[in-house]
């Protein structure tokens, strides 16, 4: 799964397996995060939670009306848009970042950059040729095998091009990183650690 660890498809080998993969379901093509179902229903949990309790709350004290019936539920809203995680999906050549307003995409296979923002919260951001950008948090990534497969793929193929001017070694540190994480998982299930 290493980034420039293994030999790079030919470009015929990479058409066969372009038409290869166009053959089968569209749906089984797709790879998405496995984890953003139960981040989405976590952060609902919270923003009921907070409603509730400043219902209960407004309400033992007297002071619940219309309007702050209207105020906590924006207030627990915009808890919720804060909390929404972003949906990250990839397929044959493409990562997708969907958000509550947009989605971006690039093509893995035309990739340009790749940079890793470590600050308050790390950041992977990818950029491609066709001047599309999206950034995401890297643990996604590690969590996702597949999605993480995906990237991998697509960035061998833009190496191999000559695209992929900056960012090879911020690549392989979060293949390294998930190969390591996937590791230990392993050890940790079958009692060796």
């Amino acid at each position: 799964m290493g980034l420039m660890g293994h030999d790079a498809p030919t470009s015929a080998s990479a058409s066969a397996a372009a038409s290869a993969s166009a053959s089968t379901s569209p749906s089984a093509q797709v790879t998405a995060d496995r984890g953003w179902a139960a981040e989405v229903r976590t952060a609902v949990f919270c923003a009921c939670a907070l409603f509730g309790l400043v219902m209960v709350i407004d309400g033992a004290a007297g002071t619940l009306t219309a309007a702050r019936v209207g105020l906590w539920a924006g207030l627990s809203a915009l808890l919720y848009g804060v909390l929404h995680p972003v949906r990250v999906t990839a397929g044959p050549g493409w990562l997708a970042v969907r958000g509550l307003g947009r989605r971006r995409h690039v093509c893995t296979c035309l990739l340009t950059a790749v940079r890793y923002d470590e600050g308050v919260a790390a950041r992977l951001v990818l950029c491609d040729s066709l001047g599309n950008r999206v950034e995401l948090d890297p643990q996604i990534l590690v969590d996702n095998p597949l999605l993480l497969h995906r990237l991998d793929t697509g960035a061998r193929t833009a190496c191999e091009t000559g695209l992929l001017r900056t960012g090879r070694a911020e690549l392989r540190r979060l293949v390294t990183r998930a190969d390591g994480a996937a590791a230990e998982a392993v050890f940790e299930a079958s009692d060796l650690r």
